[in-house]
């Protein structure tokens, strides 16, 4: 049985006719998504040890990871970090079922140490990262775990928003970051970076992009190399805003850059965590991967929840499967779903469900409605695929 659905019109006029439009990302290797990616990444491999002892995911929440940054001294053709970065993942975990133990700390070390392997290139896990998992304990009866059955209880009383579709700056941002840290871009210029900012601010056809690159001091031969790279990188950019717009794009790199005086922002290990430059989930990027200042948020940490009932988690991804489909729909021209759970009731009963939508000029709401009821019916029906989908990585939350 599925909750309340609320169709209604937007008052709020379209973001793409607004005069100004600002909109960030915080590229995979900031810290702050780093502390994402390690959340999520501790949450999946628990969830798979889970399903693997015992067919369920037990209760866990890993959304509580601070990083704290390290010191380093890059140089041209070198550099050397000289404190190591510090990892701490906190929560709650499931450690003993019936009489058999779960090793949570040791699987969560042994996931961040992977997620941080496979995403900073030239950072040395085992050398310049010290990872402490204090994940708190609980147990359950082995009879609790077997005898599982039906729509799980929301966890929580919260809300998930999203929108869509996603505007033409959104776009620009979005690209831009994942474009940068691309294996082909890597290819093309070995010295980008992961931690990558863009941030951009649209006024009225004219849009302003800027981008903060940490570059890899050992792969630069001097100052020269340095500016010459940046040169590349801003007409590589010009490129990326060609295919996603024709509005003008002005793009800027690394303006905090002072060459006169030596200052550069090139780094050892390509994160601003190793000098100093601290992280926390759910600071950063929302599930649809932008921090969009003219939209509604959420200001859930989506990252490390558990993918079962954990409606801080589920209902963001929810709205935005839903919103997605929605704004597809022929008339629809944006639209806003906001998903509100109440502690103790099932996932797919929210106590509403709302939809706002921003028709087409000469459509109207209410022959959308019918349309836009039964998306929203089917994936509330459908609402425990998501946690498969978060399992295997599917989907992702920053």
């Amino acid at each position: 049985m599925a909750g309340k659905i609320l169709v209604e019109h937007s008052r709020r006029p379209g973001v793409e006719s607004q005069n100004i439009e600002i909109v960030e990302r915080k590229g995979i290797g900031h810290p702050d998504t780093l502390a994402d990616g390690l959340s999520e990444a501790v949450s999946r491999a628990l969830s798979q040890e889970y399903l693997d002892r015992f067919g369920n995911i037990l209760h866990h929440n890993t959304d509580k990871t601070l990083i704290i940054g390290g010191s380093a001294e890059p140089e041209f053709r070198g550099g050397v970090v000289k404190k190591p970065i510090s990892v701490v993942i906190a929560g709650r975990g499931t450690n003993k079922v019936g009489d058999e133990e779960i090793p949570v700390n040791k699987i969560a070390k042994r996931a961040a140490g992977k997620y941080l392997e496979e995403t900073i290139r030239f950072l040395d896990v085992q050398e310049n990262v010290e990872i402490d998992s204090r994940i708190g304990s609980g147990s359950v009866d082995l009879r609790d775990v077997f005898e599982r059955e039906g729509v799980p209880s929301s966890n929580d009383t919260s809300i998930g928003i999203a929108y869509a579709p996603l505007s033409e700056t959104e776009k620009l941002v979005l690209k831009t970051e994942e474009d940068l840290n691309s294996e082909k871009t890597k290819g093309n210029f070995p010295p980008i970076g992961e931690d990558i900012k863009v941030m951009a601010q649209r006024e009225n056809d004219h849009i302003d992009l800027t981008v903060a690159i940490a570059t890899i001091s050992s792969l630069l031969d001097d100052l020269d190399h340095y500016l010459s790279l940046k040169e590349e990188i801003s007409d590589y950019i010009r490129g990326i805003a060609n295919d996603v717009t024709d509005k003008p794009v002005v793009v800027h790199v690394n303006t905090a850059d002072e060459p006169d005086q030596g200052v550069v922002y090139h780094t050892v290990t390509g994160t601003s965590a190793e000098h100093g430059d601290d992280g926390m989930t759910g600071r950063g990027n929302r599930v649809n991967g932008l921090i969009t200042f003219d939209r509604p948020m959420s200001l859930e940490a989506s990252a490390g929840k558990n993918p079962v009932n954990h409606v801080g988690k589920l209902y963001n991804l929810l709205a935005r499967e839903i919103a997605q489909e929605v704004s597809e729909l022929e008339g629809v021209e944006e639209v806003f779903v906001r998903a509100l759970s109440q502690i103790g009731q099932p996932i797919d009963q929210p106590r509403v469900l709302n939809i706002r939508l921003f028709p087409e000029e000469g459509v109207k709401v209410k022959d959308l409605e019918g349309d836009t009821e039964s998306i929203a019916q089917k994936h509330l029906e459908n609402i425990q695929r998501l946690t498969r989908r978060v399992v295997e990585g599917e989907l992702t939350v920053y």
